[in-house]
């Protein structure tokens, strides 16, 4: 057979380009076997106070940690603490004090590794011209809540704290979507919702001219633990370095979010349409004292003190009857993950 120069050439080239190929689709693999898949549970729906998780994907500070986060989304902390517990994820959100009754009634094999809200997100709602200008007046007012929030708990600790009678209030329980309705119609005088609902709450209310109040349990001697990033046992154990990468590249989400609370918005949006992104920019904004306050400048971002969490273990066990010195909150918890400062 004849063969020409040109046909040499347009033979090398094919060879080139399909070696170039196998290389590039090597590299890829190789990059892909390099990454340490990660998944992590959320506790409830994503918006912006979910942000970190999605900021660590979008800016690529997990992937510069070698980990490749896949991001599922929750039904509150007991069904994110269930999904660890069995294996369905490795990582996840939950509130700390639902994490210390899992632990003191079923021993789940589920530790928390950093707490991203030091203050609790439980607050009371009022109308703006209210008589109740602080949680010492909500006697003889009627309060509307959830039947499901994990604040009813709680709700009897805070009026007894506040020197108020339980049976000087009454409490109406309602569709978690009829109870800010109820407050702006002047049905209930006191709504029970989380300072994470603030931007939907006030802006339903303004759409009918009225503002809203928010006076925020912590301010009233309910200091505690709250959100706070759980890992289970099982991937603690197998994959301690993997750990530890993913909580410093969720430790660097945490500090850009609340730096850059529009870009973070947008980076929640990007993973999840369906969120608003200005909506997400301002519960960003809204909630930032839950994260950055005198507690973690003074005991460092993440950080859990044997103080405060003997503290949170106190009302838990207070709130859900259960006898406290029958279980050792730091069993619930491990400081082996946190980012070296």
């Amino acid at each position: 057979m004849k063969t020409t120069s040109h046909t040499v050439s347009r033979l090398s080239l094919a060879v080139v380009m399909l070696l170039s190929t196998q290389a590039g689709y090597a590299m890829g693999q190789a990059k892909d076997q390099a990454m340490d898949k990660v998944t992590f549970q959320l506790d409830w729906l994503p918006g912006g106070d979910k942000a970190p998780v999605y900021v660590g994907v979008e800016q690529g500070f997990f992937a510069e940690a070698g980990l490749d986060v896949a991001i599922r989304q929750g039904k509150g902390s007991t069904d994110a603490i269930t999904k660890l517990a069995t294996g369905a994820a490795d990582v996840g959100l939950s509130d700390l004090v639902s994490l210390l009754v899992a632990k003191a009634n079923d021993d789940v094999p589920v530790k928390a590794i950093y707490s991203v809200f030091s203050k609790a997100p439980y607050a009371f709602y009022v109308l703006s011209d209210s008589k109740v200008k602080s949680v010492r007046d909500v006697a003889n007012t009627t309060i509307a809540t959830s039947p499901f929030t994990s604040a009813n708990v709680f709700l009897p600790l805070l009026l007894r704290k506040n020197g108020i009678a339980e049976d000087s209030v009454t409490v109406l329980k309602a569709d978690p979507g009829a109870l800010n309705p109820m407050l702006i119609t002047g049905k209930a005088e006191v709504m029970i919702s989380w300072i994470t609902d603030t931007v939907k709450n006030q802006a339903q209310a303004a759409q009918v001219g009225k503002q809203l109040t928010v006076l925020p349990w912590h301010d009233a001697g309910l200091e505690f633990y709250s959100t706070a990033v759980i890992a289970s046992d099982r991937f603690l154990k197998a994959r301690p370095e993997v750990a530890k990468r993913f909580v410093a590249a969720y430790a660097k989400s945490v500090a850009y979010t609340w730096s850059h609370p529009e870009q973070s918005a947008e980076d929640v949006y990007a993973s999840v349409p369906d969120v608003d992104p200005q909506q997400a920019a301002d519960t960003i904004k809204s909630i930032k004292g839950l994260v950055y306050n005198e507690i973690s400048a003074r005991d460092g971002m993440g950080h859990f003190t044997p103080a405060r969490l003997a503290s949170t273990w106190q009302w838990t066990a207070q709130a859900q009857q259960l006898e406290q010195a029958g279980f050792d909150p730091e069993s619930a918890i491990s400081r082996d993950f946190l980012p070296e400062e």
